[in-house]
């Protein structure tokens, strides 16, 4: 079942391997491995919610999104956005920059290191309003919960994570702009850009989340239309088709889920700008990563559990997290890119350790309540 699943994926991952080893030695086997951990991980909520919403959906629409659908993901969003990223910030064409990376390292090195601070500002914001929106959320299922239970309280206040994310771009401005004055001045105009760089990153996570929210509702009122047909086809007991019940509202899914790919994608794309500036590398780690997404969520269609790891979604938010402030710091500041990949995975494998302990947990108060008769159920939540 599992090598049936994950057979292409396992293929892929040998594949991009090898072609990093190919393209840039051990080092760059390094770079992809770990930008394969963390976009899968990062992805894992992506499928999570993938399959919760696929598997409403007729065999048609299934089979249209985990082709059609996980095209637009690999190669829309994981290899040409981090291009076009490069591009823009680079004020180069996407082209050119591709041209660049493969034929040109040095001189594409040159360039994405003076775009460096704008990317860094845009990915930074973007990925914080994940985390911050994340952590200000009260949740029933808690990993850290000495930490969460009071910032959970904290976040009934309204645009907290938005007040936040600008008071750190603007202490990120001015400590730019301040070191730029003590060298001379060489780089106060790109103080500016990174202001403006740091607000179109809140701005582009403000967008994308009322697209989903948009689709999210109208996916409701569908359902909710089907759901009404539904009744009374029975009231009057007539027979409707699963067709006529699956087409508007699996069409409004299928947009609902490319918006969503598209939106849980970027966090994975900008986090890989905090590991590497080689879109070569980026496109390797994060194609591989793509194919996951797939494959787990037609194995958590199949197998009907969605909930066997609790805490890898915090772990992954909290990796998110990480990446955000590294990103701002290295606006002035160089970190290995060693460091800031293992910091994610370490958090990652953390959650991941921790839900299996909690899994184990659940499953002995079961059997011991079982033993004794006792059906009482286990809180799901710590």
């Amino acid at each position: 079942m599992v090598l049936k699943t994950f057979g292409w994926s396992f293929a892929i991952t040998a594949l991009g391997l090898v072609a990093a080893v190919l393209y840039g030695g051990w080092e760059a086997f390094g770079i992809v491995a770990i930008l394969c951990v963390l976009e899968i991980s990062l992805s894992f909520d992506n499928a999570v919610v993938n399959a919760g919403i696929l598997k409403k959906m007729n065999a048609f629409w299934q089979k249209i999104f985990l082709t059609i659908g996980v095209l637009i993901a690999v190669f829309g969003m994981r290899l040409v956005f981090p291009v076009v990223i490069v591009a823009i910030s680079a004020k180069i064409g996407p082209i050119e920059a591709v041209d660049l990376a493969l034929n040109d390292a040095e001189r594409y090195e040159q360039l994405v290191t003076d775009a460096h601070p704008s990317i860094a500002a845009f990915g930074g914001m973007f990925l914080l309003m994940i985390f911050l929106d994340f952590i200000f959320e009260d949740r029933d299922i808690k990993w850290l919960g000495w930490l969460e239970r009071p910032l959970a309280k904290l976040g009934k206040i309204d645009m907290l994570s938005v007040c936040i994310a600008l008071i750190v771009l603007a202490v990120s401005a001015m400590t730019f702009a301040t070191q730029a004055h003590q060298h001379g001045g060489a780089h106060v105009d790109k103080a500016a850009t990174v202001l403006l760089s740091g607000v179109f990153g809140l701005i582009t996570y403000l967008v994308v989340g009322g697209l989903s929210g948009y689709f999210e509702n109208k996916l409701e009122e569908e359902e909710e239309r089907e759901h009404e047909a539904e009744e009374e086809a029975r009231r009057s007991g007539k027979k409707v088709g699963a067709v006529q019940l699956a087409g508007k509202a699996a069409f409004f899914m299928f947009l609902y889920l490319e918006v969503l790919d598209a939106s849980f994608s970027f966090d994975g794309v900008i986090g890989a700008f905090a590991i590497t500036n080689d879109i070569v590398l980026m496109a390797l780690g994060l194609g591989v990563g793509a194919m996951y997404v797939r494959s787990l969520t037609v194995y958590l269609v199949r197998q009907g559990t969605l909930d066997d790891y609790v805490y890898l979604e915090h772990g992954a938010h909290y990796a998110i997290g990480a990446l955000a402030v590294i990103l701002m710091v290295t606006i002035r500041y160089q970190i290995p890119e060693v460091v800031t990949g293992l910091i994610g995975v370490a958090l990652i494998a953390l959650s991941f350790w921790s839900s299996v302990r909690r899994n184990r947990r659940l499953a002995a108060a079961e059997g011991g309540s079982g033993s004794s008769g006792d059906k009482t159920e286990v809180p799901s939540g710590v």
